[in-house]
This record gives C-alpha cells, structure tokens and sequence, in this order.
C-alpha cells in the first residue's frame, strides 16, 4: 500500500510553492506510487506544470504570511491587524484544522510553512515535518514583537514550528535562534533547459541582442515600462499581464515557454530577492539586478548567499521607476562568473521524508 503525503503550502507570492514542487518532485521520482494531497491557495496549473503525476488539490487558506501593497512593500498595519484576527479564534481554527487532516489520514504532513496545520497534526498525533528558508514567527517577532498581543501569537507560532519532527531548511535560509528542530539542507531551485535559439526565432530578433526577462515574484510590482528609454540592443521579456505596447518588449507568457528555462536561457533577470528568484538565479548562473527590500528581515540572508555564488547588484527602486538600468546591467555583466551551486535541496528533503514516511 503506498503512503500519503498532506501537503501544505503558503500561497503568499509563488516561492514557497516553487521550493516544495522541487521536493515533491524529487520525492515521486523516488516513490512513484505516493499519494499526495495538496492544501494550498496555489493553482493547479502552476503546481500541475511542476510536480509529476496525480494528485489531489484542496483549495485551502490557512495563512496569509504578510499582507503586501506591492512586491516590495509590506502592509504592517493591515498584516499586524489581521495576525490578531487570526489568532483570536486560534482554538476554533485549530480544531477545524484538525478535523481536516484526520478526514484525510495522510501517514505525514508536510508544511511550507502554514503552523496552523502543524499544531494541528501536534494535537492529533500526526508526525509532520516543515521545509522553508523562513518561518512566519520570525517575520512576526521583526515587525510586531511591541504589539501587546504578540507575546501569545509568538508562542503560537514557535510551539507549532517546533512540534515538527524536522525543520528543513534550504541555503540560503533566514537565521531561526527561536527553533529547536533546524535541519540544514541544499538550495532548492530547478535547473532549466537552454532555449536561447528557440527564444530569438520566437521573438524575430538578432542574436546580437541582449535579453532580459523582469520578474518581480509572485506578487505584481506594475513598472511605467512604457517611459522607459529604448535600447536597440536589448529585448525584454515581461509579464502577459501588464500588457506593454512596445516594440522591444514581450510578453512572457505568450512565448510557451518554461519560467526556468527562460531564466535559464536569458542574460540578466530584473527582480526581487525572493528565494526562488536568488535560487534558481544562482543554479542557473543568471544575473540578478535586484531592488532591494531593507526592511525584510530574509533579505540580508539572501544577499549575503547570492553575492558569494552568484552575479547579483542592487539597484534602486528610482532608477528602475525611470528605466536607468543600463549601466547597472553592463557592470553585472562585465563581473566574473562564479562556479554555480548545485540544487542539492531536493534530494536532500526527499531522503529525510522517505525516512518518515518509511518509518510511519
């Protein structure tokens, strides 16, 4: 009889759904017959497109991470407000909880990173192991350690991280003094396949030209793309959505193409430091000109790992709003090209999880 799997996965921008596809991925190569059950905000077709095989999809909200105004900006009154909304009926979404994963009898649960079904398998007995390069209780204490309700939300949050089996976490990963169950493991990124001669057919352009594809994560930070100087050597890949009117410019989606294997394939990618960005940047070795986020207490942590394995530069969010990115891109790709790591992440999850789910 093959084992269960309950997954859980945090739909707050497309990172922690891209890290734990890697593990799933690796894990059916390894047990074929396993079957999953999604809890997710995610959509099917964006898990579809990375995990292989059936599984099945529960369309569940059961964290929110941090309400954001922008890729960028973090809504701290909004995300404060909510947290003690949470967690004023935390008994009641316990049990519901709880009830959920009895229903499913999965033989473990995996967790990037709700708590809540973490306490709840605690409180059922359910073993569970959690996989992130952050926990939502440190971004939590950064931002809302003065709040008067934060000392019990924190307790919440760690005693829910800390009744996990495991605690895996890929490089680069935040630092997480409040937990007692870290298990360090390899990045998580997918390697892409080279489509560079497949991208100029498709775009009609010279293979003198330089691209460069803008993504700024998960949650939509709009750029005036239209105001921005024209660079005859230069094409841009840039999200369907936005739906720019440029010569120069195209749509990303439109293309029918992998997102890795573009990343894997162009000269530079405009972004965000967010994990899969840094991640599958740096395992593809593809420059990152990024804008940065100070006040993300993740992003030192990111950083400091991209600037040692990979070709990376900040870049201010006002040069960008103008376009003046051209000089910053010549010097990113002026700079040596370091040895890229390898995503040994998934494999690494994946052999900690058929270890449960074999002792399970």
């Amino acid at each position: 009889m093959s084992s269960h799997l309950a997954v859980a996965i945090s739909a707050h921008g497309f990172g922690h759904g891209a890290q734990t596809t890697a593990v799933l991925a690796a894990l059916r190569a390894r047990q074929p017959a396993l079957r999953l059950t999604l809890l997710t905000g995610l959509s099917r077709t964006f898990l579809h497109d990375r995990i292989p095989g059936d599984f099945e999809l529960i369309d569940w909200r059961g964290d929110f991470g941090m309400q954001m105004r922008s890729a960028l900006d973090v809504d701290l009154a909004r995300s404060a407000a909510d947290y003690a909304s949470f967690h004023s009926r935390w008994a009641e979404r316990l049990d519901t909880t709880a009830r959920l994963l009895e229903g499913l009898a999965p033989d473990l649960l995996l967790a990037n990173i709700p708590y809540l079904p973490l306490a709840a398998a605690a409180h059922i007995g359910l073993p569970s192991v959690a996989l992130c390069s952050l926990n939502w209780a440190g971004i939590y204490r950064h931002y809302f350690a003065a709040c008067h309700e934060a000392p019990a939300i924190l307790a919440a949050m760690e005693n829910a991280y800390n009744s996990a089996q495991a605690f895996l976490c890929p490089a680069p990963s935040m630092a997480m003094p409040e937990l007692r169950n870290v298990q360090p493991i390899g990045p998580l990124a997918h390697v892409g396949n080279n489509v560079r001669a497949e991208l100029y057919a498709r775009l009609n352009v010279p293979e003198s030209q330089r691209l460069v594809l803008i993504a700024p994560g998960g949650i939509e930070l709009r750029l005036p793309l239209e105001d921005w100087p024209a660079h005859p050597d230069i094409a841009w890949i840039v999200p369907d959505a936005w739906q720019v009117r440029r010569r120069d410019m195209w749509g990303f989606e439109a293309l029918g193409f992998a997102f890795t294997d573009v990343l894997a394939s162009v000269d530079a990618l405009l972004g965000k430091l967010g994990y899969g960005t840094v991640a599958e940047c740096a395992c593809n070795a593809t420059p990152l000109l990024y804008m940065p986020r100070p006040d993300w207490p993740e992003e030192r942590f990111l950083a400091e790992w991209l600037h040692a394995h990979g070709r990376c530069a900040p870049i201010e969010r006002k040069a960008v709003l103008r376009g003046d990115v051209r000089e910053a891109l010549e010097a990113l790709w002026a700079s040596a090209v370091p040895n890229a790591p390898q995503p040994t992440g998934a494999t690494d999850a994946a052999s900690a999880l058929v270890a449960m789910l074999d002792i399970n």
